[in-house]
C-alpha cells in the first residue's frame, strides 16, 4: 500500500483511495477519493458530523486527537471515532465512512434483489 509520493487512504466501504501528503486531514484525503463526508462547520470541529472510524491496530496510522477532537469526542475516541476533519493522516490507513440511512437501505435492496430475495423494509 505504500507509495513513493505519500501515503494511501482507503475510504470504505466505497472502496475508493487516494495517495495524499502525510499531515493532510482526512476530510481532505475523502475530497480527493472522491468520497463523501457530510460537514456543516467547513472543518472547524463545531458540526461533528464528519465522524469516521478507524480500527484499533490503525490508530497509529493518525496524527493523536487534539484537545478539541478530544473534548468533542470523548470516550468516543476509545472506540476508533475521530473527526475526519480533525485527523491528519501519518501513514498509511483504512477509514471506515458511516454510509448514509438512505443509500443503505437502496443498497440493501438492490444486493436483496440480485440474490433473489425480499427485503423487509419494502
Amino acid at each position: 500500500m505504500k507509495s513513493q509520493n505519500g501515503v494511501t487512504v482507503m475510504f470504505q466501504p466505497e472502496g475508493r483511495k487516494a495517495v495524499v501528503n502525510r499531515g493532510i486531514s482526512l476530510l481532505e484525503a475523502a475530497r480527493k477519493a472522491g468520497v463523501t463526508i457530510t460537514t456543516r462547520c467547513g472543518g472547524k470541529a463545531g458540526c461533528l458530523m464528519c465522524k469516521v472510524k478507524i480500527a484499533n491496530e490503525e490508530a497509529t496510522a493518525l496524527r493523536p486527537p487534539g484537545d478539541i477532537e478530544r473534548r468533542k469526542l470523548g470516550t468516543t475516541l476509545e472506540e476508533g471515532v475521530r473527526l475526519a476533519c480533525q485527523a491528519a493522516v501519518w501513514s498509511d490507513v483504512t477509514v471506515q465512512v458511516p454510509e448514509d440511512p438512505l443509500k443503505a437501505a437502496v443498497r440493501r435492496k438492490l444486493e436483496a434483489a440480485r440474490r433473489g430475495e425480499e427485503d423487509e423494509l419494502w
